[in-house]
């Protein structure tokens, strides 16, 4: 049964078993075709998520011959995810709590369609230990570790105790739970400051918060605990000393129900906002080999001691003697598992189910090879330039993957037309790039992020294409503290290294010229131009003269060769410049000479005018930039938590008016200027807009 042949669909191979590419495209092992055998597991498996996750778990089950059931809320109607599955039953309104948190919904659609198992993804009900119990007590089959496992393990405080016990390396902290603020306050001055706050049933950066002193402390109290109860119905914390300056290393583990347990090695998840991870590689350019043995052995031993049996990831903070610790075991498939699938040619969700049936691993620990590099960055749907991304909605109008680019592998749950909606994670898509060594894989990484078109909300390619060039992201030098470190003022965009600059700026006027002639306002006989070219705060005159199906372009006394295929359907525009290939992407064009293009990541906006038109645009008065230290707006799309001010009140600079929640993150919005409120245009519970007027100040 599910035989079948897979050569366009197949990724790197071990040991005659192929590792299926969940994706539109694919790894083809080099001239290889070989055959994919599955051994009978289940007829019918459901998957208790949605998006990119929902959508990678039902590829795996349709190469092994399973069919699925998606669930789905309301406002999800339409996903890709509902679309992909043989089925589809809708769980309730938009809120999770409704809908995909909703476990008697769940289980009631489990009876109806009669699926077998139960797939969770990650998030939601995945390290729900009353879930796992009430789907085995229906004869259900959980794809992941039995529910002591996923108690022992998914507790902070608890994991914490056992490590300790199988003598897995472990951070000095506080292994109770932390009553209230006063209590914070105190373990946090025993254990020494700086510490962290965390949710005990926490993950993915939520319910964390670094405190640096006892008011601190007693914010990232009331902060956390929020979070947490939002995100996990579990109020609980645990505070435990904050390694700083640290790097996140990860350990893949692989256990059967017989008492076998593989580590596949590692990932580098350092690159972090907000405690959550942004670009991923596989391996760490960090570790020698009898480190990542010990780690390796650690993470097993750690999984045995619990009695494991599915894919899980033991996660370690690595300081810079390469003493590692403990930090916390992830009971389900971890958002970055594709980058440890390409290096080791193993797809996990297909040994999931086969261990959840009870079947013995296949491999032994020396088979587990690593092959290539791997790199993967989480393309979200947030605006990079605030706060290295607070999160934006909207329609995806226009949506191409470049999958055209070799070794690429997308991840996604959407297409054109899907919706980003305030009440999900913002994440489009996981973009995964291999190759033989990290340089190739680097290198096809930034052509894919080139060939990206997003448009209809703000994302944060910008942000991931520079962090993948930057002279200390390539030397491997990188921290979970990489991004403030870089960037301590913010992310600002395009960043040019000084004896770069001239030629960048040459570069970006000669691309920005060559799309103010790909869309002509009317056929001319004329081959030579003067332009002028506003781009941020300076004016560079151009000069242009057209010789064939080419331009020379001279900017700012450098003289530049500009050849293109010219191709008005396509949003891409592949421009060879002085011998260089680099794609742009065309953005917008008015009639008033207002261009906006995507160029190495970055949207830059820029005017373009004849050298006559310019002369006269110095008489046109500009319009006057509001006061924003007077008026309070949302950053992002969220729902009110709470309003701290009235009007007439007095505030500080600095001090809270209100919070937001977005994406389940609640982010503190403060008084830009000491002042008297004049009026406050927002209430606990209500939904806000991007640029939405909060609270006005006199």
């Amino acid at each position: 049964e599910g035989q079948g042949w897979y050569n366009s669909a197949s990724m790197p191979v071990h040991g005659g078993d192929v590792a299926l590419l969940p994706s539109k495209t694919c790894f083809v092992h080099p001239s290889r075709f070989l055959l994919f055998f599955s051994l009978q597991t289940f007829e019918k498996l459901l998957i208790a998520n949605r998006g990119e996750i929902a959508c990678r778990v039902i590829k795996t089950c349709k190469k092994m011959g399973i069919k699925t059931v998606a669930i789905h809320s309301d406002v999800d109607a339409n996903a890709v995810h509902v679309k992909m599955a043989d089925e589809a039953v809708c769980v309730g309104p938009a809120p999770t709590s409704k809908s995909y948190l909703n476990m008697d919904a769940i289980m009631e659609v489990i009876k109806k369609t009669r699926a077998q198992a139960v797939h969770p993804g990650y998030g939601f009900l995945s390290e729900n230990r009353e879930f796992a119990r009430r789907l085995a007590s229906e004869g259900i089959t959980f794809i992941g570790p039995d529910t002591h496992a996923i108690q022992a393990m998914g507790d902070k405080i608890e994991s914490k105790l056992l490590a300790k016990n199988a003598k897995v390396n472990t951070i000095p902290g506080f292994d109770g739970v932390v009553k209230d603020a006063d209590e914070a306050v105190r373990i946090a001055r025993e254990i020494g400051y700086p510490v962290m706050i965390k949710a005990s049933a926490g993950g993915g950066g939520k319910g964390m918060r670094i405190a640096w002193d006892d008011e601190e402390t007693r914010e990232g109290f009331r902060f956390s605990s929020q979070e947490a109860a939002s995100s996990f119905g579990d109020d609980r914390l645990l505070i435990e000393k904050f390694i700083d300056n640290p790097r996140h290393i990860e350990i893949q583990v692989l256990a059967d129900k017989h008492g076998n347990a593989l580590w596949l090695n590692e990932r580098e998840c350092s690159i972090q906002r907000r405690n959550q991870k942004v670009v991923e590689e596989a391996p760490s350019t960090f570790l020698d080999p009898e480190t990542r043995r010990a780690m390796g052995e650690q993470a097993v031993a750690l999984a045995k001691a619990v009695k494991y049996s599915s894919a899980g990831t033991v996660e370690f903070l690595v300081d810079s003697s390469k003493n590692f610790y403990f930090l916390e075991m992830n009971t389900r498939l971890q958002v970055e598992h594709p980058v440890t699938e390409c290096i080791t040619g193993l797809d996990l969700v297909q040994e999931m189910i086969r261990v959840a049936k009870g079947y013995p691993l296949r491999h032994k620990q020396a088979d587990i090879p690593i092959n290539g590099w791997a790199v993967e960055c989480r393309v979200y749907a947030e605006d990079p330039y605030k706060s290295f991304g607070l999160p934006s909605i909207g329609k995806l109008s226009q949506y191409q993957e470049p999958l055209q680019v070799p070794s690429v592998r997308v991840d996604s749950g959407v297409q054109q037309g899907s919706d980003i909606s305030i009440f999900y994670d913002p994440m489009i898509s996981k973009l995964i790039t291999y190759g033989c060594n990290r340089a190739e894989a680097l290198k096809r990484m930034e052509e894919a992020l080139d060939n990206y078109v997003i448009r209809g909300v703000a994302h944060n390619i910008s942000l991931l294409r520079e962090v993948i060039i930057h002279p200390r992201f390539i030397q491997g030098e990188i921290s979970t503290k990489f991004l403030p470190e870089v960037y301590p003022d913010g992310f600002k965009g395009k960043c040019f290294w000084l004896k770069w600059e001239k030629h960048e700026i040459s570069l970006k006027n000669s691309s920005s010229v060559c799309f103010f002639f790909r869309i002509p306002i009317a056929k001319s006989k004329r081959s030579s131009w003067e332009l002028s070219v506003r781009l941020g705060d300076g004016i560079y005159p151009v000069a242009v003269s057209k010789d064939g199906s080419s331009f020379s372009v001279e900017v700012d006394g450098m003289k530049l060769n500009v050849t293109s295929e010219w191709n008005l359907a396509s949003p891409l525009l592949s421009v060879t410049i002085d011998g260089t290939q680099r794609t742009i992407q065309r953005i917008s064009r008015s009639a008033a000479g207002d261009t906006s293009i995507q160029f190495l990541g970055t949207v830059y906006k820029l005017q373009i005018l004849t050298k006559v038109a310019a002369e006269l645009s110095k008489y046109m008065p500009e319009k006057a930039a509001e006061d924003t230290s007077s008026a309070l707006r949302s950053p992002m799309p969220g729902a009110v938590v709470a309003v701290s001010v009235k009007p007439g009140d007095t505030v500080s600079e600095g001090q809270e008016i209100c919070v937001i929640e977005a994406m389940k993150m609640q982010n503190s919005m403060t008084a830009a200027k000491t002042g008297k409120v004049k009026a406050v245009h927002c209430k606990a519970g209500d939904t806000v807009g991007e640029g939405d007027l909060l609270v006005e100040l006199e």
